[in-house]
């Protein structure tokens, strides 16, 4: 259930609701919100007097329900807003690794060449192989910070687990939550602490409302600025990296009250599919791409075969705006 008190209810009694009806909470504007169990179905005689609206859940798919808030819920990252009634899709593009300053560099300059706002790059990288190339760590989110500083755009890096939570929150505007730690209550709780966008990839292995209910973690504890990110589940296929699960996305765009973006470049596997699989995402009304773009994808030190080139990524941004526009979106 989540409940809402009364407009001005002190802290002081906030608390002591909560902890009789067992709820997490926090105070957004004027007022409390509490969140208990779906198990609870009715307000307790004993509250009503502090409570303003109630709503019974079915599950423990809450805050993110639309069954609680109709409305698509709206992030803004940086100038840009995606959700809501703004019809904005953004276009999330950068290299899978951030490798050098003079590589992360050119692909800053073909985003801003572009009039693209946001900047991809991972630092720390949770790969299969402890054999792999593991990122730059924290050098490579200073690369980043000096890109938003000399370059304007918005950047987008993943948390590999809790011990580098924090760096990524002080140099990133949006952390990403990998698939390989959306179940990672540590990084998890910790977003919610903070107050900046927060885009959680779905697990390869993990069900529609696992994956939303890793989103909970976040909104109830007070960060309601949360993405979902279809990345493509694991199936049968060998063919293909991964599946890209379209199915999910009309589950969440019916159930869910997040923006969402898609992740074509992983599920895919492979530079060759990306082009069509992004146009029939945008063509779902989603709320974003993230699409991986390198200047030399075959020297690239993760994730080779999925990257487009920068001839690849221009046409496909062209592509891209045209089908936009037929459809009354705006690319940002």
């Amino acid at each position: 259930m989540i409940i809402h008190l009364k407009k001005n209810t002190s802290a002081e009694i906030a608390q002591k609701v909560a902890e009789e009806v067992k709820a997490l909470h926090y105070k957004k504007e004027d007022f409390y919100v509490l969140i208990t169990g779906s198990g609870l179905k009715e307000v307790p005689s004993s509250i009503e007097v502090h409570v303003d609206q109630a709503w019974p859940m079915k599950n423990d798919l809450q805050l993110a329900s639309r069954s609680y808030m109709d409305k698509k819920r709206e992030v803004k990252i940086g100038d840009v807003t995606i959700g809501g009634d703004t019809n904005n899709v953004i276009l999330i593009g950068g290299p899978c690794s951030v490798e050098s300053e003079g590589q992360i560099t050119s692909a800053t300059e073909l985003m801003t060449s572009l009039q693209l706002s946001t900047l991809r790059g991972g630092c720390y990288k949770p790969r299969t192989s402890p054999y792999s190339f593991q990122g730059m760590g924290l050098d490579g989110l200073k690369l980043l910070d000096k890109m938003r500083t000399n370059h304007g755009v918005n950047v987008i890096t993943e948390v590999r687990d809790a011990t580098q939570i924090e760096e990524v929150i002080e140099y990133s505007d949006v952390i990403q939550v990998g698939a390989k730690a959306m179940y990672d209550q540590g990084i998890l709780r910790a977003c919610a602490k903070t107050q900046k966008p927060v885009l959680i990839k779905r697990g390869f292995g993990s069900t529609l409302q696992e994956f939303a209910q890793a989103a909970e973690f976040v909104l109830s504890g007070g960060n309601e600025n949360v993405i979902l990110c279809e990345r493509g589940i694991r199936t049968f296929e060998t063919g293909t990296r991964f599946t890209l699960d379209l199915c999910g996305v009309a589950w969440l765009k019916e159930y869910t009250n997040l923006p969402i973006v898609l992740d074509p470049s992983h599920a895919m596997g492979y530079a060759y599919g990306i082009a069509d699989l992004s146009k029939a995402c945008l063509a779902m009304g989603v709320d974003g791409l993230l699409i991986e773009v390198h200047p030399n994808p075959k020297e690239a030190k993760s994730d080779a075969a999925q990257q487009l080139n920068y001839d690849e990524f221009g046409k496909l941004v062209g592509e891209l705006s045209h089908l936009a526009k037929a459809l009354n979106y705006n690319l940002v």
